[in-house]
């Protein structure tokens, strides 16, 4: 009955439901492995936020990076903005409003700088200069969170005409005559008070996102996939037995006329013509 399933056609549709189940299995697991990746940041920023500051040369010695292990840290740091190395972000939204970020380097006592993200102001995304308030002159006091470069890369990253669409410390090195500290702080505090207009960045949220519904998809979808393989095979093996049956009725009703035209011929009638008496 099921023989037809050895048929090219048919393995060539196994090995195709085959594949597809365990794509879709494989990319369920991703997805759980991103909602764990989830939880230990989750974990990372409550444990760094419940932390009091701790200055930057602690968190961040001297020629390491900002990972996973330092990320969040809430830092502290001393020096002086440097407006003629200032960028925005362009296309930074917030609760649906256009608007940017306004980037500006915080040059240190030892001569490197560190990018400090000075907050969120809202302006359409056509301006090209937009009105920034400046900062504090002088000395400066900031606290805010130690962050990783924007992965993204190329002109992403590097200054156009004073704009970037993504904040890395690497993309700005050729854009200023200092050495930068890796990654940049979202600045949440300041002494003296920084000026008025710009929204510090909000507290990260700290939901486990849509991974696990995600994962639940992919996981029936290769559900699907195997069971839509069994019933087609139960629907060709069903249209595949129909004309193997004879149905004795119309059997029976396809003898009758023959029957009927030969009697009429033994007779000497012409087919249609009344009996003669």
């Amino acid at each position: 009955m099921y023989r037809f399933l050895l048929s090219a056609r048919w393995i060539g549709f196994a090995i195709f439901v085959v594949l597809l189940a365990a794509i879709c299995t494989r990319l369920g697991f991703w997805q759980m492995d991103k909602l764990q990746q989830r939880f230990d940041r989750n974990d990372a920023i409550t444990k760094h936020f419940g932390a009091d500051p701790v200055d930057l040369s602690t968190a961040l010695p001297a020629g390491t990076e900002v990972d996973k292990s330092n990320e969040w840290t809430r830092v502290r740091a001393t020096g002086t903005y440097d407006l003629d190395h200032q960028v925005t972000v362009k296309f930074s939204t917030r609760d649906g409003a256009p608007g940017v970020n306004v980037v500006t380097p915080l040059v240190l006592d030892s001569g490197a700088a560190l990018l400090v993200d000075r907050g969120w102001m809202e302006t359409q995304n056509n301006v090209s200069h937009p009105d920034v308030p400046d900062p504090a002159t002088g000395e400066v006091t900031i606290e805010g969170w130690l962050r990783k470069d924007n992965g993204a890369t190329g002109g992403a990253v590097r200054p156009n005409d004073g704009q970037v669409r993504a904040i890395s410390s690497d993309g700005m090195a050729d854009f200023v005559p200092y050495d930068l500290i890796d990654g940049y702080v979202n600045l949440q505090k300041q002494s003296p008070a920084p000026s008025a207009g710009l929204a510090v960045e909000p507290k990260p949220e700290l939901g486990q996102g849509p991974h696990f519904f995600y994962a639940l998809q992919w996981w029936f979808f290769a559900l699907l996939a195997v069971v839509g393989y069994f019933w087609f095979a139960r629907a060709e093996a069903k249209e595949r037995r129909k004309p193997t049956r004879i149905d004795g009725f119309a059997a029976e009703r396809q003898l009758v006329p023959t029957m009927g035209r030969g009697s009429e011929a033994t007779e000497g009638r012409r087919p249609g013509e009344a009996r003669r008496p």
